[in-house]
């Protein structure tokens, strides 16, 4: 096994464990994050259900503008400010965090932080 395919069967095995305790007896919605080398994403999810009720991602248009010429940390912190808020207006107060397997550090972190800051309790 080389180093990627380690480090991929590694967060495959975090995603797994996250997955099961985030959703084990929880009646709360959840927030998952998914980040990738140049962007990153956020959906409330109400597992019960099976839906998705709102998701911003760092592609979006309507954000473009906000976000061009910042760094991706910096862009992690407004679509997590507006992932709150798209929640705030659906009525959605608390939310389970669920950082998908990778580590909460840098642009996870950022993005957590700045969603509570904006009102989201987790």
């Amino acid at each position: 096994m080389n180093k990627t395919q380690k480090r991929n069967a590694t967060r495959l095995r975090r995603r797994q464990s996250g997955a099961r305790k985030v959703r084990r007896g929880t009646t709360r919605r959840r927030l998952a994050v998914n980040r990738s080398l140049k962007h990153i994403s956020g959906q409330i999810i109400d597992d019960g259900a099976g839906r998705t009720l709102c998701g911003v991602s760092s592609t979006a248009k309507a954000l473009a503008g906000e976000l061009a010429g910042k760094t991706k940390t910096e862009q992690a912190k407004v679509v997590g400010a507006e992932m709150a808020r798209l929640a705030q207006a659906a009525g959605i107060e608390e939310v389970v965090f669920d950082r998908r397997g990778s580590k909460y550090h840098g642009r996870v972190k950022a993005f957590a932080d700045a969603a509570r800051e904006a009102g989201l309790k987790f």
